[in-house]
């Protein structure tokens, strides 16, 4: 029924767009302000569809949606959560579709699923924070091992959150330190907490003076007139991708797949850009406080290798910072 309209609608001179109808569930990790934009601007396109979302930190929205799959009653058709290990774990259960049309023009394939269950829609870097009364600016994650950072430096706990430990197994496998490079931090009276808003509140108020925190965070507050300044550390950043995917279990697969490629699209990533991050497409400039894209190093990751040594490295992250 729905390819017959399609093609009426396409004799009529109507786009096609215009077929792509009903709820569409959304489960997303987006800060709210940025969900409720990402959705007004899909039902804009599509306005036959209405956009359902739910929005918490990655852990809750998969612990909600893991309780909902026990149940044999998983509610999404879409997920646009922070980290691409997560979703390498429901590939690995046949958990996402398969979407090998999906448009993914001006994107690197290096950073799209292999098998196109998942996208990446934006990248999200982790560099250093440093309140403007700091001693030194850093240009080198070496720098928060030297004597003037000690016990100044907070970072998110990987023990809590996926993309922070997404950027210590990126800062391990890259630098030529290795874990020592924990080591000198846990000797540098450095400690593990929270996530990167408290790594912000630290450090804008002074209470400390550098920080380990995703870029869009710190950039935005700057704007806002607070003393705070980010680098993107010379050797490089470890960088989330914010993937979206759709569910094997999708109950509107038309509507998820359209709401994919306008994810991806030069309107969908323009509002990446225009919400204060990096676009996935290499066509779209950046926002206005970062540098040239050239100018950002991102660090390899293997997500499928993460997945498999999650548990060990959460243990050696434990030992190392004696938390």
């Amino acid at each position: 029924m729905r390819t017959v309209l399609a093609a009426l609608l396409i004799a009529a001179g109507v786009s096609p767009a215009l077929a792509v109808d009903g709820k569409l569930v959304l489960y997303t990790s987006q800060p709210n302000t940025d969900a409720q934009q990402t959705a007004d601007a899909f039902m804009a396109k599509y306005p036959g569809v209405t956009v359902e979302w739910v929005r918490d930190g990655t852990p809750k929205i998969m612990a909600k949606l893991m309780t909902e799959i026990e149940a044999g009653q998983p509610q999404p058709d879409v997920l646009l959560i922070a980290d691409i290990v997560t979703m390498e774990g429901l590939k690995a259960q046949d958990r996402l579709m398969t979407f090998p049309q999906a448009d993914i023009t001006g994107i690197d394939e290096a950073l799209v699923d292999t098998d196109r269950t998942y996208f990446p829609t934006k990248l999200i870097t982790t560099g250093i924070v440093y309140n403007t009364s700091a001693p030194f600016k850093p240009t080198s994650w070496l720098d928060l091992a030297k004597p003037e950072a000690a016990g100044q430096i907070a970072m998110p706990s990987p023990l809590t959150s996926g993309a922070a430990m997404i950027h210590t197994v990126t800062l391990t496998n890259n630098l030529e330190q290795g874990w020592d490079f924990y080591s000198d931090l846990a000797s540098n009276e450095a400690r593990a907490s929270g996530g990167n808003g408290d790594v912000l509140k630290a450090v804008a108020g002074g209470d400390k003076l550098f920080g380990m925190i995703v870029d869009y965070m710190p950039i935005r507050e700057k704007a806002k007139g607070a003393p705070v300044e980010f680098v993107f550390p010379t050797e490089g950043v470890s960088a989330v991708t914010e993937p979206v995917a759709i569910l094997s279990t999708a109950k509107n697969p038309e509507a998820a797949k359209a709401f994919v490629n306008f994810l991806l699209s030069e309107e969908g990533q323009q509002l990446a850009s225009t919400q204060g991050y990096i676009p996935a497409r290499e066509d779209i400039a950046l926002p206005e406080g970062y540098p040239e894209r050239s100018a950002i190093k991102v660090l390899s990751y293997d997500a499928a290798a993460a997945l498999a040594n999650d548990i060990d490295n959460k243990e050696k992250f434990s030992e190392v910072m004696g938390q």
